[in-house]
């Protein structure tokens, strides 16, 4: 167990490494926390708003497309209480000139080729369309790629799938945003404006010391893919959700688990030859090695930056860990790099405490004979009970590999279904002789036996 003395040691670490950003990167105001289940919130802002508010941890930034995983968690809502099916076309739930065949999967991945842009000039004239131009100038924004081609990052395809929710939910986008997400979370201070207490965003010149501010702006309808502003706190909290949403959703009321697991898979790596990141359903995924990895998004608008990251696996990790570093710069890119440096130093420094092992129930009767070592195309695999399931694991799997975990197939007696793991979703039968000992199972169709055999069955030894 981490000490007293040697928590306030980490935190001390934490801290120095925010203003040490602050510092170097010439941020004007920087804010960033630590969530995690088993300490109380870290915090730490350095720097001034730029106007005649006080920084501290409940000033707002701007969080750019920190809000498009919101915008993703409302489309699998959707999908979860089957108003809509991740394969469907737009056009199936929108009323559209053009592009209304592309999927929402695709638009979720970013693999649907769509053009980054609405149609115009954006960034220059700093007019965001309204819903119905969006809608209207839709046939005059091109598909940059074919559909599925590789990863193409389309603020365009997250303001239609933001449209496509309001439209199935019957409200707007920032209403429903509110009702099914930030309210049910307790994630108060994230809203489409800034508010009286926000900070002030900065183009700091790059040959002095000048930091001159950058103009407001209102996203209008593309406001689902970056409109939203927040606290340090609020994203600390919604990142540790994306990686660990049982521990701040106990009930499931925001989304199922299971279906975060979904929108973490990787569906397309963002650089073809790195393979350094991933994109899932909405999220980013930043791979750290030794089977860790960190779910979230960054976000950049005139004047501002933001990361918000979640941490998963690895020894170490605590439960509802995450990170959030949001500044008042728009060039000051070591900002971005900053929370994974505070969720690694973090686990480094104060790791989760470790759990006692304490016995538990015996394995069932019927499962007890087959436990043990089993051989299959070749290999030996050890089959085992623990934490009330069947699990199996290569013997020679490394220990942080997670092991394939069985549940029984309900009026199925020795049938189970691999539940996640290797060969995740397939079928294990066993069969028994006439006295009930299990003389072989079948994984996934392959034959696993107690002792090492060739295809046809043939056992070497005997």
């Amino acid at each position: 167990m981490t000490s007293a003395a040697g928590r306030t040691s980490a935190a001390g670490r934490l801290g120095r490494m925010v203003r040490q950003v602050q510092a170097q990167a010439r941020v004007p105001a920087i804010s960033a926390a630590v969530h995690r289940a088993d300490r109380p919130l870290w915090t730490c802002t350095a720097g001034g708003t730029g106007n005649d508010t006080a920084l501290d941890e409940q000033t707002r930034f701007r969080i750019g497309s920190v809000t498009k995983t919101f915008t993703a968690v409302l489309v699998m809502q959707c999908r979860d209480d089957g108003l809509l099916d991740l394969d469907d076309p737009l056009r199936r739930h929108l009323d559209l000139p053009a592009h209304g065949e592309l999927t929402v999967r695709r638009l979720l991945s970013h693999t649907a080729g769509l053009q980054r842009e609405p149609y115009g000039d954006v960034w220059d004239t700093l007019r965001a369309p309204d819903t119905g131009q969006l809608i209207a100038e839709l046939a005059r924004a091109e598909r940059v790629l074919p559909t599925g081609r590789r990863y193409h990052y389309s603020n365009l395809g997250m303001a239609l799938l933001g449209h496509l929710v309001g439209q199935v939910r019957g409200g707007t986008w920032a209403e429903v945003l509110t009702e099914r997400v930030l309210t049910p979370l307790g994630i108060t201070s994230t809203t489409t404006t800034p508010g009286p207490r926000a900070a002030t965003g900065f183009l700091v010149d790059a040959y002095s010391d000048e930091a001159r501010p950058e103009p407001p702006t209102d996203f209008g309808a593309v406001s689902p893919a970056a409109q939203l502003w927040s606290t340090a706190t609020d994203m600390a909290r919604w990142a540790a959700f994306l990686a660990d949403p049982a521990a701040l959703d106990a009930a499931g009321r925001v989304l199922d688990p299971a279906t975060l697991d979904e929108m973490r898979w990787p569906v397309t790596v963002t650089d073809e030859a790195l393979w350094a990141g991933g994109f899932g359903l909405g999220l980013i995924l930043v791979p750290q090695g030794d089977r860790v990895v960190h779910v979230g998004h960054d976000g950049a608008m005139p004047g501002f930056l933001a990361g918000a990251y979640g941490r998963r696996g690895g020894e170490g990790t605590p439960g509802a860990f995450g990170a959030a570093v949001l500044g008042s710069s728009g060039t000051a890119v070591e900002l971005l790099e900053l929370p994974h440096r505070l969720l690694a130093a973090a686990v480094e420094h104060d790791p989760a405490d470790i759990d006692p092992w304490r016995p538990g129930d015996p394995a069932p009767p019927d499962v007890r004979g087959l436990l043990g070592r089993w051989w299959g195309e070749g290999f030996e695999y050890v089959f085992s009970w623990h934490e009330g399931a069947l699990r199996a694991r290569a013997a020679g799997d490394p220990p942080g590999k997670p092991p394939a975990v069985f549940a029984p197939v309900p009026d199925q007696p020795d049938v189970f279904r691999t539940v996640s793991g290797r060969e995740n979703g397939e079928l294990l039968r066993l069969t028994r002789d006439s006295a009930g000992v299990v003389l072989r199972m079948h994984w996934a169709t392959y034959r696993f036996t107690r002792r090492q055999e060739t295809f046809d069955g043939f056992d070497f030894r005997s």
